[in-house]
């Protein structure tokens, strides 16, 4: 697979984001680019100033993982980008198209057991998702936790339209241009695991299009592994939720994502999901989209 511009902006990128001073090296006054030179990164590396270019304009295949890794050393690479490296090297070998099948997952369904694990949390929204971030099955409080994204034909049950192309998420996501940056880095983590899926080109062409703050945030390069934390959301029908979350790879389906959404107990939170709950039970009761 010829990524060779992948490769090439996602390694640019990252020496621009490196000071000299963090490697123990002096700025000067005379530079032109920002971050590091080629030749000092090939230094820390401790490859020739040739070979590292070669790698730099996007040539990947046939580096050694000791190579990949004293790279990703020279940058300071996080765990998330070190792995991304490491996916596109795969990738201009052509060695991921033997592990990786080209599969649309709109064709998925979730086995019963799935999915009744999924019904049985009760006490938080519950979802499995894949690398689009597509949401695949849910909970019933998850649905109403997303009803926005379901009640939204163009969203498509997908988080990323409705985060870009939907107005209502700005007021769902208080922190919006901070969730709006994870939502670009875990699709461009997902373009570097599987570079050949057909649904998530075609989903990057469309926000890309559609969309400058998409565009802006995916001309960064920037990755993530996105596993536990805490966020901030506002429904329309219960208010503000401080909610953690925590991020379960399937290990019966490689590539998706069981996220279980929780309050803190005796929250303000925790009332405001019990609420939600509610509310979610009165809408499928009665078919409506209030």
């Amino acid at each position: 697979m010829d990524n060779s511009q992948e490769v090439r902006e996602f390694l640019t990128s990252r020496r621009a984001k490196i000071t000299p001073e963090r490697v123990g090296l002096p700025a000067g006054s005379r530079r032109r680019v920002p971050g590091l030179r080629r030749s000092e990164v090939a230094a820390l590396a401790d490859v020739s100033v040739e070979y590292y270019a070669k790698l730099e304009r996007g040539n990947l295949a046939g580096a050694s993982p000791a190579v990949l890794e004293a790279v990703a050393r020279a940058l300071r690479l996080d765990e998330a980008e070190r792995a991304h490296l490491l996916n596109l090297a795969q990738a201009a070998d052509g060695s991921d198209a033997l592990v990786r099948p080209r599969r649309r997952a709109r064709a998925w369904t979730p086995h019963p057991s799935l999915q009744w694990t999924l019904d049985a949390i009760t006490a938080g929204p519950a979802f499995v998702r894949n690398g689009r971030l597509d949401l695949l099955a849910a909970n019933p409080l998850a649905r109403a936790f997303h009803a926005e994204i379901y009640d939204g034909p163009d969203n498509q049950a997908n988080l990323a339209r409705y985060h870009f192309l939907d107005p209502a998420s700005r007021r769902f996501f208080p922190d919006w241009s901070q969730a709006a940056d994870v939502t670009v880095a875990i699709l461009r983590t997902e373009a570097g695991r599987t570079p050949h899926d057909k649904d998530l080109h075609e989903l990057v062409g469309e926000l890309s299009t559609r969309s400058d703050e998409f565009r802006t945030r995916w001309d960064a390069h920037d990755v993530r592994h996105h596993g536990t934390g805490t966020k901030r959301f506002h429904h329309r029908a219960v208010g503000d939720l401080t909610l953690a979350y925590e991020g379960l790879e399937l290990a019966a389906e490689p590539g998706l994502t069981l996220t279980v959404y929780t309050a803190e107990p005796g929250s303000p939170s925790e009332e405001g999901l019990r609420l939600l709950a509610s509310w979610g039970a009165t809408r499928e009761a009665v078919g409506t989209h209030a």
